[in-house]
C-alpha cells in the first residue's frame, strides 16, 4: 500500500530513485542537491537500496561514472546544482550521443556570481540542446513521481535518452510537502528492469576510438533528433499508465489551472507555479479573468501543445527565472520559446515576459497581481507595451 508522510524535494527525489531502484550512484557535494545524496548514500549504508554509490572527485568525474555504469548496463543515478551543473557541461553531449539513459536530478541554483545560492533556472537551461530530456517538479510529490517517470521515458527503446529531472532549489528540495510513496511492488510492474541494447559487455569487448570521421557526425545527430521526436508519444503513454497505475492526475505537457473563461495566463514552471495558483485564485475573487498554464517539459518542447493551449487567450506573460543575455527578446529563453511555437499560428495572444525569482528571490503575490494589471491591459489592446519587464526595478513593475 502507498505510504502518506511530509517530506521536501531532496528526501523525495532520493525515494524515487530508490523505488527505480538504481544499480549505480554518483555523487559530489554542492548545495542546495546535496542531501539527495546524504539520503541516499545512508540508504545504500543500511541495506534498504542494493546499489554502488560512488563519490566523485568533482562534477565531471560524478557524470563520468554514471555514463560507465549506464554504458555498462546498470540503471545509473547523478546530479548537481548550479556551477556544478556547468562543471559537468563536457560529459553531456556524449551520453546523450551514446543513447545511455542516465538521470540526473539538479536542485536548481544561480550561477556566479553573484554566487548568492538561491533557486534559479539559468543553470539547467543553458544546457538544454544537450540532447536531454528535461522538466521542472513544482512539489516534492512531482519529483518523487518524475524519477519514475523519466526512466520508463528515456529507457524506452524509442528513445534512450538521458534525463535532467528538476526541482527548484530550496523552494523545493527544502520545504516539506505531503507525499505519497508508491508501493514497490507497484513501480516494479510500472518500470520494467534497464536494458541497455548496445550496453558494453566484459565477455565481448570492444574498442572505441574518441574521434570519428567528418561525415559520420550528422548521422548521429540525425539519429538524436529522430529519437526527440519519437519522445512525446512515449511521454504521453508513460504518464497517462503512471496516473492510472498511482491514480495521480498529470497532464502530459502542459497543465491548465483555472482556464475557462480566461483571457490572459501565466506561463511557468517550477515551484513558483504553487504561489501563482493562490495569485490566480485571489484574482478570480476580485473579477479578473485570469488563469496559470504549467509548463512540464522544456525537451521535447510541447510545441503542438503550445499552439492548441496558449492560443485560447488574449495575452500570455511568460515568466522567466533564467536568462538569456543578448537574446531576441533581450530577456530569458523560454520566451523564444513560446513565439517560436506561435509563429505559424493564425490566432496569436500578445506575449510578454517577466524576469522574477533570479538569484532565488521569492516572487511574491504582488508581484503577481502587478503583472496580471500588465497582461489584462494588454489582453484589451491585443498588443503589449514592451516584450520583457524585470520585476521589481524601474523598468519593470
Amino acid at each position: 500500500m502507498p505510504r502518506e508522510t511530509v517530506m521536501a524535494g531532496c528526501s523525495a527525489a532520493a525515494n524515487g530513485a530508490k523505488l527505480a531502484r538504481v544499480e549505480v550512484i554518483s555523487s559530489y557535494p554542492i548545495r542546495p542537491y546535496t542531501g539527495i545524496m546524504m539520503e541516499l548514500s545512508r540508504m545504500v549504508a543500511d541495506g534498504e537500496l542494493d546499489a554502488e554509490f560512488i563519490h566523485g572527485e568533482g562534477e565531471h568525474a560524478q557524470v563520468s561514472i554514471a555514463q560507465g555504469a549506464s554504458a555498462s548496463g546498470a540503471r545509473a543515478y547523478t546530479g548537481s546544482s548550479g556551477v556544478g551543473v556547468a562543471y559537468a557541461m563536457e560529459v553531456y553531449s556524449p551520453i546523450s550521443g551514446g543513447r545511455y539513459p542516465v538521470q540526473m536530478t539538479i536542485a536548481d541554483r544561480a550561477y556566479d556570481p553573484p554566487g548568492d545560492f538561491g533557486s534559479e533556472h539559468t543553470d539547467v537551461m543553458s544546457c538544454c540542446d544537450q540532447g536531454w530530456i528535461l522538466g521542472w517538479a513544482e512539489t516534492p510529490q512531482e519529483i518523487l513521481d518524475n524519477t519514475i517517470m523519466y526512466y520508463r521515458i528515456g529507457e524506452d527503446p524509442k528513445v534512450m535518452l538521458p534525463q535532467w529531472a528538476v526541482q527548484d532549489g530550496y523552494f523545493v528540495s527544502h520545504i516539506p510537502g505531503k507525499v505519497s510513496i508508491p508501493d514497490q511492488a507497484a513501480v516494479d510492474e510500472y518500470l520494467p528492469p534497464y536494458n541497455c541494447p548496445h550496453a558494453l559487455n566484459p565477455q565481448n569487448p570492444t574498442n572505441h576510438g574518441p574521434q570519428i570521421f567528418p561525415e559520420q557526425g550528422p548521422a548521429i545527430d540525425l539519429q538524436r533528433a529522430q529519437a526527440f521526436l519519437n519522445t512525446p508519444k512515449v511521454i504521453e503513454k508513460a504518464v497517462a499508465d503512471y496516473n492510472k497505475q498511482f491514480g495521480r492526475n498529470y497532464s502530459a505537457f502542459l497543465e491548465e489551472y483555472k482556464t475557462d473563461g480566461a483571457d490572459y495566463v501565466f506561463f511557468l514552471m517550477g515551484g513558483h507555479c504553487r504561489t501563482a495558483r493562490f495569485a490566480v485564485d485571489h484574482l478570480r475573487k476580485q473579477g479578473a479573468k485570469v488563469g496559470m498554464v504549467k509548463l512540464r517539459f522544456v525537451r521535447p518542447f510541447p510545441t503542438e501543445k503550445i499552439v492548441e493551449v496558449l492560443s485560447k487567450f488574449k495575452a500570455v506573460g511568460v515568466i522567466e527565472s533564467s536568462t538569456s543575455y543578448g537574446g531576441a527578446m533581450k530577456g530569458g529563453k523560454l520566451q523564444h520559446e513560446v513565439r517560436a511555437s506561435l509563429y505559424d499560428s493564425p490566432k496569436k495572444p500578445a506575449v510578454t515576459s517577466f524576469m522574477a525569482g533570479l538569484g532565488g528571490e521569492v516572487i511574491t503575490l504582488n508581484e503577481f497581481y502587478n503583472m496580471a494589471k500588465i497582461l489584462d491591459t494588454a489582453a484589451k489592446k491585443g498588443k503589449v507595451d514592451q516584450y520583457v519587464y524585470w520585476v521589481g526595478f524601474d523598468n519593470g513593475i
